[in-house]
């Protein structure tokens, strides 16, 4: 066993003895926390099934760490906030990590930083296909019961570059060099559904409507009836979206960049919030719909308008839909439009948690693995959390959570977040509740003991989650599509 040995300190600050730091012996580790997590990982087969779908061209004979293993490195450190090859030439050491490999902590070390950057950089375009296919196939075992209807939102993420990566341009809205990755969410289950990495200059709207044909022959291909609903912000406001969500029988809500023919047609709205405004001196939020046509349009569409006056001043923001209903419920319509904000909390997650912007590679094809590695660590938290997740009763119980607004939506979710604060938290706060969690290991013959500090103050979580995961599944592991 090699021990990291640690130059001995002393202290002064404490004023009855020295305080002294030396190197312990015994092999431990700072994220025991990871051991719940891989468990449900075996229990649904998530990585291994991320692994399977990887081309292997090396000699089996020469290989001494598998793709599993390389997966599961990666994964794992992302969760655990290690996000950069580099901490993997410490991390190949870490008993726990090579627990989650399925290795003694005694034994031999894991994938260095060397071996990882040529696992990312061998990956094949067939593999990155099959890994869309497999986070489709991983989200429709994910449901216990076949929905009736799916909303998706669809979103792109600004991803800085600071190297000389393949098509890394300048974007001079952002003012920077950058990737431009998409991301396709389901608002019903938080679930990273699709992803597409894209140079630096592309426009937000490029290749979703190609992901949007193969979702939703997907989904349909196995609930026939689903109705599917996208929402997205004013960057994907362009005839190709809706050409192609009318010709797939898809429900669009789709913000509208106002311009001078959609502002005169509503004028007298915005000029009635403000004089109620003046009347009440309470804030006023007045809807109402038109059809309108723009130049490139084939026909005309539904349009619905939030006219705002406040203490603050006006604010007047437009929605296309074609959406049922919304021509009879306009302020419904654009309601729903607006729950689209729940994605800004994926997209942090991802981002700012989860580190996708360590797209450091320099090749393409090895950067877009490397979106796929986070979004998987992504979607790992979120099948977890969604499984151990305990919300408090309803507020107002004749009301779901979903028909909750203003004040007392707000206050269900504080309620949820103070009781049930892993099954709502973000990666950061799992990190600081569950994931580093300090512990000995010990190895005999019959057992890998995991010693965990009595003091700790969070270990009721770890006991929660590890009670939760006791629990018999409802949900069956996917079959992921090897074609």
């Amino acid at each position: 066993m090699s021990i990291q040995h640690a130059r001995q300190g002393t202290f002064s600050f404490f004023p009855d003895l020295p305080v002294v730091v030396e190197a312990s012996a015994a092999q431990l580790t700072g994220d025991a926390g990871l051991l719940p997590i891989r468990q449900f990982d075996e229990r649904i087969s998530f990585t291994a099934q991320f692994a399977q779908v990887l081309d292997d061209p090396r000699d089996p004979s020469l290989t001494e760490h598998s793709m599993l293993d390389m997966v599961r490195a990666r994964v794992y450190g992302i969760l655990a906030d290690y996000e950069d090859q580099n901490d993997h030439d410490t991390l190949r050491h870490d008993p726990v990590f090579k627990i989650i490999a399925g290795r003694s902590p005694e034994g031999q070390p894991l994938a260095s930083q060397p071996t990882l950057s040529r696992f990312e950089n061998g990956i094949s375009i067939p593999s990155l296909k099959r890994l869309q296919s497999l986070f489709v196939d991983q989200f429709i075992a994910s449901f216990e019961t076949p929905p009736t209807r799916l909303v998706f939102d669809i979103d792109a993420v600004d991803d800085p570059t600071h190297g000389d990566q393949q098509l890394s341009l300048f974007h001079g809205f952002f003012d920077q060099h950058q990737y431009f990755p998409n991301f396709i969410t389901c608002a019903d289950n938080d679930q990273f559904v699709m992803l597409a990495l894209r140079h630096g200059t592309a426009k937000a709207s490029l290749g979703v409507d190609d992901d949007l044909d193969y979702l939703a022959g997907r989904l349909r291909a196995v609930w026939p009836g689903v109705r599917i609903v996208i929402r997205a912000d004013a960057g994907y406001a362009c005839p190709t979206m809706y050409d192609a969500c009318e010709r797939l029988g898809i429900d669009y809500t789709i913000g509208l960049p106002a311009n001078i023919p959609l502002k005169n047609a509503s004028d007298s709205l915005l000029e009635q919030a403000v004089a109620d405004f003046e009347r009440t001196r309470e804030k006023q939020r007045l809807f109402d719909g038109f059809w309108y046509q723009a130049g490139p349009w084939p026909h005309a569409r539904w349009v619905v308008v939030k006219a705002e006056a406040h203490q603050q001043g006006t604010n007047r923001r437009f929605i296309v839909t074609n959406r049922p209903g919304a021509q009879i419920l306009p302020q419904a319509a654009y309601d729903d439009y607006a729950l689209r904000g729940e994605s800004e909390n994926r997209n942090k997650e991802i981002k700012r948690d989860m580190g996708i912007d360590r797209t450091s590679d320099h090749r393409f094809v090895a950067n877009f693995f490397r979106l796929y590695l986070h979004a998987a660590a992504m979607n790992l938290l979120i099948r977890l959390r969604q499984s151990i997740a305990d919300p408090p009763p309803s507020i107002i119980p004749e009301l779901p959570p979903e028909a909750l607004d203003g004040k007392e939506r707000q206050r269900y979710f504080r309620l949820r977040r103070q009781r049930d604060p892993l099954g709502e938290g973000h990666p950061c706060t799992w990190r600081s509740l569950l994931i580093k969690a300090a512990a000995e290991i010990l190895v005999s013959s019959r057992r890998i003991l995991v010693r965990l500090s009595a003091s700790w103050p969070n270990a009721d979580f770890f006991a929660h989650v590890c009670q939760q995961l006791d629990r018999p599944p409802t949900i069956g592991p996917a079959s992921p599509s090897t074609g």
